[in-house]
């Protein structure tokens, strides 16, 4: 890739990391089905003003309409509001690691999809390590007994599962515009989740000036900002240079979420974290070819 392309890889994955931190942040006055709200409400205003500003066509097929607001609910509003709701009880770095093995979900649902990719030996090697990992990460809280902190790495594993099933529906949608794909999708998935926050958690109270700018940061920057940038580099770098954010985004969370809200790592989760993203590099291909170029 370019100098220019790795700057907009770095950049997206420290700001989807940020997103993690933003989260913390928000739950500590909102609950989790707000925090979704907000994301894709204030995301899909972004988006929309980004469509209008950019004179994009917009689709007018009511049925395209609904898939796409469908779509939307499940690989937005829902996963957006399982990671808040595990960090109640979650460092954001953690949640931040489980994310990172969306890639390695997604090989697997490839793999048994229809006219999906089907995976090598490689891959699977990678998944393995993945899980592998994921089970050291809650390892702390099965020792002690606990099923708090493996609820909550449930509930991350459930958002990578649904990123993982509408990566693979997204394919049926390549012919439409992606900052149309955008507005519409986060716009489906605001109109089912505002009134579901309304109804099962009342009228939002935000009274810390941090709440207010971790809302607008989540929603412009972490959302509406990076999809623009994605869906434009996603077609020129691959999607398997793209994954590389998936390494970025664990870095920021935990570095911010360490030195500015003072969460703990334990060593042990730091272990998880080592053996996931091995397997992030069998998944993606780079430890085979490494492999390859060592002479024999």
């Amino acid at each position: 890739m370019s100098l220019r392309d790795w700057f907009w890889i770095i950049l997206l994955g420290a700001i989807w990391g940020c997103s993690f931190v933003f989260n913390a942040v928000l739950i500590r006055e909102l609950g989790p089905l707000w925090v979704t709200s907000l994301r894709v409400g204030i995301g899909a205003l972004g988006c929309w003003v980004v469509l209008f500003a950019l004179r994009k066509p917009i689709p007018r097929d009511p049925v395209l309409w609904l898939q796409l607001a469908g779509l939307g609910v499940v690989a937005y509003a829902i996963p957006f509001a399982l990671f808040p709701l595990a960090q109640a009880n979650l460092a954001s770095g953690i949640a931040a690691i489980i994310n990172a093995l969306t890639p390695m979900v997604t090989a697997v649902i490839s793999h048994f999809w229809i006219g999906g990719e089907k995976a090598t030996a490689t891959k699977f090697t990678g998944v393995g390590f993945g899980f592998v990992g994921a089970a050291i990460l809650v390892s702390p809280a099965l020792s002690v007994g606990g099923t708090t902190q493996l609820w909550a790495v449930a509930a991350c594993l459930g958002a990578t599962l649904c990123y993982a099933l509408t990566l693979n529906i997204t394919r049926s949608f390549k012919h439409i515009e992606p900052t149309a794909f955008a507005s519409i999708a986060l716009t489906g998935a605001a109109v089912v989740a505002i009134p579901v926050a309304i109804w099962s958690e009342g009228m939002p109270v935000m009274t810390r000036p941090e709440t207010w700018g971790a809302a607008f940061a989540i929603g412009l920057l972490s959302t509406a900002f990076t999809f623009q940038i994605m869906y434009r580099i996603l077609p020129r770098v691959g999607a398997t240079n793209f994954a590389t954010t998936t390494f970025i985004a664990p870095i920021s969370a935990l570095i911010i979420g360490v030195t500015v809200l003072g969460e703990t790592i334990l060593p042990i989760q730091l272990v998880g974290m080592l053996v996931i993203f091995f397997g992030l590099l069998f998944i993606d291909g780079r430890i085979r070819a490494i492999w390859r170029r060592v002479p024999v």
